[in-house]
């Protein structure tokens, strides 16, 4: 069965250089800034139904040409001697002959002007913050009546944290 839904390829490295959240996080080490892009990322995508998929310079990171899936967020790792830029060019032609939205989150608009030429929308790094933040606050909105509203405890409220922990980790995967 094909996918026909919009397409979010995020540069990742972009996104943690231009989130001050994620660049604070990656001074102590990179993969707990990935690691945190990923997890928003991966609330965004279970919000708006849209496939993400991550890219990052596989210069920082053993395992060139990787790819898997993280919380329903593809990650790809580029190939030896390939750009994020190249590798989310490559990736906007490979989807744009589908019939779906292409949205990439760059801070590099020059360097994509190839993909944006060829339909793709572009989200800057500030943009996709303010969205994911504009997410989360209607998610929360939504959820809040009905706590309010309820008078009984919440399944969560009696499940142990390890368990609530684990369930989380099965949602995400």
């Amino acid at each position: 069965m094909a996918d026909w839904r919009d397409v979010l390829l995020v540069d990742g490295y972009n996104m943690i250089g231009g989130w001050p959240e994620l660049a604070a996080l990656s001074l102590t080490g990179m993969q707990g800034a990935r690691d945190r892009l990923l997890d928003m990322l991966a609330d965004y995508q279970a919000f708006t139904g849209r496939r993400v998929i991550a890219v990052f310079d596989a210069y920082r990171v053993p395992g060139l040409g990787r790819s898997f899936v993280q919380g329903k967020v593809q990650v790809v790792f580029t190939k030896e001697k390939e750009t994020a830029d190249e590798c989310i060019e490559r990736l906007v032609g490979e989807f744009s002959h589908r019939r779906r939205q292409i949205y990439v989150a760059t801070s590099d608009f020059v360097e994509q002007h190839v993909i944006f030429a060829q339909g793709a929308l572009r989200i800057s790094a500030r943009e996709l913050k303010l969205e994911i933040e504009e997410n989360q606050k209607q998610v929360k909105k939504a959820i809040e009546p009905e706590i309010i509203s309820s008078k009984r405890h919440s399944l969560e409220e009696k499940l142990p944290p390890e368990m609530r922990r684990r369930l989380e980790d099965w949602r995400r995967q």
